[in-house]
């Protein structure tokens, strides 16, 4: 085992520090709405997002070999995370903060285990297509599950054949009011991703400026459906809202465990780990290509282990690497 930031460490310099704090800046822009929506996908309370959003950065930053790749929670993750505690609270083996922490720590167990072993190579052996797939219907479930929410009704289901009927049965119960932020929302930050940037610069503004102002699009939509919603107090008028999210971070600490927990957990773990890793690799590989770096998948294995171990320790649910926010 070794840390591979001790490597670049010895070339960092002023310019790549003030690139490093622009590209900081902007991730967590993105970060802290997505993460709270990650969350919420996993069936968990929304600050469970952010607390698997600063920990396991920073492990993944000293064991891990990529320098841009952004590990946290992701959609697929967080889909696979709902369905794996779901049946272990309702047979009432533990809570689902402290399902989703076991989850995470038995993944990165996994992955820890996995890289000291070498066990790298196998993504080489993981069929593309099968992974691109599970990947893309992921997606598709993903987008279709959160219909619901556009239109502010109740609608069940974990498969599309269920959703999709549901979601039919119940649009003539849409609230007016969800439906206009929602897809006002939408429209907006379509627009500002294909004309933000150039209309900036078209105004005057440095390239760097334009393209920070652009990429807080969604950081601004946030604010403005807040302003709505308390202007025309629409939480009465039957919006959904978030709540209160609690103050102040977790203490770092392990779960409660018991053996039946970790085997009713472990092969869910399991999943997630191989579908993590082959989506942090591929990606990882991309990006590192383009900016002629090289990853090495062993050390990936043990660098997103201990980004899952610091989720699990501190009260987060499994992450993987993903696209860098991108607008």
């Amino acid at each position: 085992m070794r840390l591979p930031a001790l490597d670049w460490a010895r070339g960092y310099d002023g310019a790549t520090l003030s690139s490093d704090l622009l590209a900081a800046v902007i991730v967590t822009i993105m970060l802290i709405p997505q993460s709270l929506a990650y969350a919420m996908l996993a069936n968990l309370p929304p600050e469970v997002g952010l607390y698997a959003s600063i920990l396991p950065l920073v492990a993944y930053a000293g064991f891990g070999t990529s320098r841009v790749l952004a590990v946290g929670p992701v959609a697929v993750v967080s889909l696979m995370t709902a369905s794996a505690i779901g049946p272990v609270v309702a047979q009432g083996l533990a809570g689902p903060l402290v399902a989703a922490a076991a989850l995470a720590l038995i993944s990165g167990a996994m992955l820890l285990a996995a890289g000291l072993f070498r066990l790298g190579f196998l993504a080489n052996f993981l069929s593309h297509p099968v992974i691109s797939g599970f990947i893309t219907a992921s997606g598709i479930l993903i987008a279709a599950g959160q219909v619901k929410h556009l239109l502010g009704i109740q609608a069940g289901g974990t498969t599309l054949v269920e959703i999709l009927p549901a979601l039919l049965a119940g649009a003539r119960q849409a609230n007016g009011w969800t439906l206009a932020i929602g897809f006002g929302a939408l429209a907006f930050l379509y627009a500002a991703r294909r004309w933000a940037r150039p209309g900036l610069a078209a105004l005057g503004l440095p390239a760097r400026l334009a393209d920070m102002l652009a990429r807080s699009a969604p950081i601004l939509a946030i604010a403005v459906a807040v302003l709505l919603v308390k202007a025309f107090d629409l939480g009465a008028r039957g919006v959904a809202l978030v709540g209160a999210i609690p103050q102040g971070l977790p203490t770092p600490a392990l779960p409660a465990l018991s053996l039946e927990l970790l085997a009713a957990l472990a092969p869910a773990a399991a999943l997630i780990s191989v579908v993590g890793f082959v989506e942090s690799v591929s990606v990882g590989q991309t990006l590192a290509a383009r900016r002629r770096q090289r990853i090495a998948p062993d050390q990936e294995l043990i660098g997103l282990g201990a980004a899952n171990l610091a989720a699990g320790l501190s009260g987060g649910y499994p992450v993987t690497g993903a696209l860098p926010a991108r607008w």
